[in-house]
C-alpha cells in the first residue's frame, strides 16, 4: 500500500475501540482524510501527496475497513455508529500529538467526520463532507427514486447475518458491479486490487455493521440534534458531483445550511461518486485552498 503513497510512513494505532490503520506523510497543519464505502484509505492516493506538500497527512482506515481492526457488532449497533468511528479517529490525531486539525471525508467518512465536528467541536477547525447529504436529511426526505439506485443502503443493513452470506463467494462481482454503477470506469486496477484486497469476511461484517448502525443509531441521534438546532460551528467546504445520486435527488444548497452554521463554500466536481479517483486535481485544488484559507 505504501507504494500508492511516496514518502507516507505506515502507522498502526490502538485506540479505546478498535486499533486503526493509516499511513502519514507531509509536514504543515494536520490533515485526517476519511475514505468512503466500498473504499479504503487507498482512495486518497491521487490526492494526499499534493496537500502533503503544505500539510501533515493522515490517511485512515475506518473501523471495520481496510486494514484497521473489525469488532463484531454490538447487537445494537452502538460500535459501529458514526459517534464511534470518529472517536477512534480523534484518538488517532491526539496520539500522532495533533490536538485540533482539519478532517475531509468522502461517503462513510463524511458522515464520520460530521459526526466528528458536532461532537469535538474543540479539535476540528474545519470540515470538507464530499459527495453527501446529511444522513438525517437524506433519510427524512429521500423519494424512492434513491432508494432504489442506492439499494445497499437498505440491504447492507438488514439484520446479521443475511447480506454477510449472500455477498460471501461473490465479492468480486459486487464491488465491481458497485463501482460501475455509481462511478465512471476511472478507478485503476491496481487500486480496485486493494478494494478487493480488503473484501473479506471481517470486513464484509464490519461494512453491514456500519450501514445498520446508521439506521438504529446514527439517524435517530441526527434527528435528535436537528431538532435541538445543534449545528457544526467550524468552517464547513460542501463538495458533490455532477454526476451522482446526491445532484441527481437532492440540492446540497438547501440541506447543507440546516446543519452546518458557517459554510464557506458550495462547490460541484465535474465528475460521478468518486471524486478523489474521478477528478483528483480539482479535489485538490478545493481541499488545498479551503485548508489554507484564514478561519
Amino acid at each position: 500500500m505504501t507504494a500508492l503513497f511516496p514518502g507516507f510512513e505506515p502507522r498502526r494505532i490502538k485506540t479505546s475501540g478498535a486499533t486503526i490503520n493509516l499511513v502519514i506523510g507531509g509536514d504543515g497543519p494536520p490533515v485526517l482524510l476519511l475514505h468512503g464505502y466500498p473504499q479504503t484509505h487507498a482512495m486518497w492516493h491521487k490526492v494526499a501527496p499534493s496537500l502533503a506538500r503544505r500539510f501533515t497527512v493522515v490517511c485512515a482506515d475506518l473501523r471495520g475497513y481496510g486494514d484497521s481492526g473489525k469488532p463484531r457488532g454490538k447487537p445494537d449497533h452502538s460500535n459501529y455508529s458514526f459517534r464511534r468511528m470518529a472517536q477512534d479517529q480523534v484518538e488517532v490525531m491526539k496520539h500522532l500529538g495533533f490536538e485540533q486539525f482539519y478532517v475531509a471525508g468522502h461517503d462513510r467518512g463524511a458522515r464520520t467526520a460530521f459526526r466528528m465536528a458536532l461532537d469535538h467541536p474543540e479539535r476540528v477547525r474545519k470540515f470538507a463532507s464530499i459527495d453527501i447529504i446529511p444522513t438525517h436529511w437524506q433519510l427524512a426526505n429521500m423519494q424512492w427514486t434513491y432508494a432504489a439506485h442506492s439499494y445497499h443502503w437498505f440491504f447492507l443493513s438488514q439484520p446479521y447475518d443475511f447480506p454477510e452470506q449472500l455477498l460471501r463467494g461473490n465479492e468480486e462481482y459486487y464491488l465491481r458491479k458497485k463501482f460501475a454503477k455509481q462511478g465512471e470506469g476511472k478507478i485503476s486496477e491496481d487500486t480496485m486490487k486493494e478494494y478487493l484486497r480488503c473484501c473479506t469476511p471481517e470486513q464484509i461484517h464490519g461494512v453491514c455493521s456500519d450501514y445498520r448502525a446508521t439506521l438504529a443509531v446514527d439517524f435517530p441521534m441526527d434527528k435528535a440534534d436537528f431538532e435541538a438546532g445543534r449545528k457544526i460551528q467550524c468552517p464547513a467546504l460542501i463538495l458533490w458531483a455532477e454526476k451522482s445520486h446526491t445532484q441527481r435527488e437532492f440540492d446540497a444548497r438547501v440541506a447543507w445550511p440546516h446543519y452546518c452554521a458557517n459554510i464557506y463554500k458550495f462547490q460541484i466536481l465535474p465528475c460521478a461518486h468518486y471524486p478523489m479517483e474521478e477528478a483528483p486535481d480539482l479535489t485538490y485544488q478545493e481541499l488545498d485552498e479551503f485548508f489554507k484559507a484564514p478561519a
